[in-house]
């Protein structure tokens, strides 16, 4: 049920590719909340993709970008502000791959030119997103910055290989530049750590079955969905969530906090 809690806000939602994906499932709950927005992703990705029909549904606009291409995020920022009507209230940065992970490299086999790629498009990628909000001036105050990140930044994941340093790196971002812009702007920067999740980012991950399995089975709450995580972030997005900023919010079902599940004992004893 709506409650119009973004409504007169605008922003840009990185990362929509299908209807999998949490930056989808995000536009189509920030739409349905009053939110206006343009949706953006890299034009090899759109391709793969069906943003179009997004795009349709929620009455916005789409300028491709590539996010680790300041001339992209340039033009991006200043059209999104153009279409909109003004400044932005919320930014969703649903980012993220790895070649050496695609590509089955091992983790003690890394193809480094891959891995710069890995931290670029998947971290960096978030500083240059907020610098060139910052440079144009394009966050209303009180405005909210999220991207998504994993538990592997912390953790350690067979085969999560050089995306769990891309995960740390984008949490530290947003802790330095949620400082910075709290100071600037009253903009909060916040990641949420997101239940492995069913997506095509996610699925190509070795192994990623028994992940979701495990990680079910280690969570009370059982696993985070895609649904579920599009509505924190609409919460998080919203001038209820003012005073949250520069945190790493776990949306898992309260798996980091388990050391052990009944669950996951009874499957061990029943072998």
């Amino acid at each position: 049920m709506a409650n119009n809690l973004l409504k007169g806000k605008r922003g840009i939602i990185f990362g929509a590719l299908d209807e999998n994906s949490i930056a989808w499932k995000t536009a189509e709950v920030v739409h349905a909340e009053g939110g206006q927005f343009v949706l953006t992703n890299a034009p090899i990705a759109m391709r793969m993709g069906k943003i179009t029909e997004l795009a349709e549904t929620c009455g916005s606009e789409i300028i491709p970008a590539d996010a680790t291409s300041i001339p992209d995020l340039e033009n991006l920022v200043s059209k999104s502000t153009e279409i909109l009507g003004g400044k932005l209230d919320f930014v969703l940065h649903s980012i993220g791959m790895s070649p050496n992970v695609r590509k089955g490299r091992s983790y003690g086999d890394l193809n480094y030119e891959w891995m710069h790629k890995s931290l670029d498009i998947s971290a960096m990628s978030f500083h240059k997103v907020m610098q060139t909000l910052e440079k144009q001036d394009a966050m209303n105050e009180w405005g909210s910055i999220i991207a998504l990140s994993y538990v592997a930044a912390q953790r350690t994941y067979p085969d999560y290989s050089d995306m769990a340093q891309a995960k740390a790196m984008l949490e530290s971002i947003a802790r330095s530049y949620g400082e910075r812009y709290g100071t600037l702007k009253n903009v909060r920067v916040n990641t949420i750590s997101q239940s492995p999740t069913m997506t095509r980012a996610g699925s190509g991950v070795g192994g990623f079955d028994a992940f979701l399995e495990f990680a079910q089975k280690m969570s009370p709450l059982g696993n985070a969905s895609a649904e579920a995580c599009a509505e924190y972030i609409t919460m998080m997005f919203s001038d209820f969530t003012r005073m949250v900023t520069m945190q790493n919010l776990m949306h898992d079902g309260g798996f980091s906090n388990s050391g052990m599940t009944q669950k996951v004992i009874d499957q061990i004893l029943s072998k």
